[in-house]
């Protein structure tokens, strides 16, 4: 069996539907709680690393010093190109190691939106996803790094899925939520939603009934695609 380790911020953002996929593609391993437990020494050399997403910011080493642990980690694999998927606050922390910059962007992304594939996009596993709203939540951004391919935009960020190397890939949105665990978002993110004009917890719940049902078979795909090249 290969190993996967995957590293999680806080618990309602977990693995979801990769869960079910990793075993199917012969990966096992186990979840980190990265705030408590620390960056595992195992992640180093892992078959892959899964870096999940996270409600605070990649600039804040200051307040969350596991952030240093987690960027030197990436810029290990990602110079060594192993695999490694990072997703929302994963993603940016790895645009971040590749040597991006991070930042706050101009408002809130929360819900679902219409996925935009570049041409790199359209040749990659992301191909899947053409014709798809993906659930965007973020607040903050990310210079595209000089050695990464941009695969995605939405309407609001450009920058929103990209590789680096042959087996690193970052997606600021989420494709591995499902309608199950997005009700554990409704209330761990319930002070963001509150805080954010235009946005509410029927409107968010009624639109992943809509869309998740159609996403989920093409986000299999686009994962399963993924896994199966590395």
């Amino acid at each position: 069996m290969k190993r996967h380790c995957t590293l999680r911020h806080v618990p309602f953002e977990s693995l979801g539907l990769l869960a079910p996929l990793l075993a199917r593609h012969g990966f096992e391993g186990r979840i980190w709680d990265v705030p408590v437990e620390g960056v595992p020494a195992e992640a180093e050399d892992a078959d892959l690393l899964i870096v999940l997403g996270g409600p605070i910011g990649v600039y804040e080493e200051a307040h969350y010093p596991f952030l240093v642990s987690e960027l030197d980690l990436l810029r290990r694999r990602l110079a060594a190109d192993l695999p490694t998927l990072g997703i929302c606050l994963g993603a940016q922390l790895m645009a971040r190691a590749a040597g991006g910059s991070v930042f706050p962007g101009h408002g809130k992304e929360l819900g679902w939106t219409p996925l935009l594939l570049t041409e790199a996009g359209g040749r990659s596993a992301l191909a899947a996803l053409r014709d798809h709203a993906v659930l965007s939540w973020h607040g903050d951004t990310f210079a595209l790094p000089p050695s990464a391919t941009l695969l995605a935009s939405t309407q609001a960020y450009p920058n929103q899925a990209f590789t680096v190397g042959r087996r690193g890939l970052g997606l600021q949105f989420h494709i591995e939520v499902t309608p199950t665990d997005f009700e554990g978002w409704l209330v761990g993110h319930a002070g963001e939603i509150a805080a954010t004009a235009g946005v509410s917890v029927p409107d968010l719940r009624a639109e992943t009934a809509h869309h998740a049902p159609r996403l989920l078979p093409a986000a299999e795909s686009a994962l399963s695609m993924w896994l199966s090249a590395l």
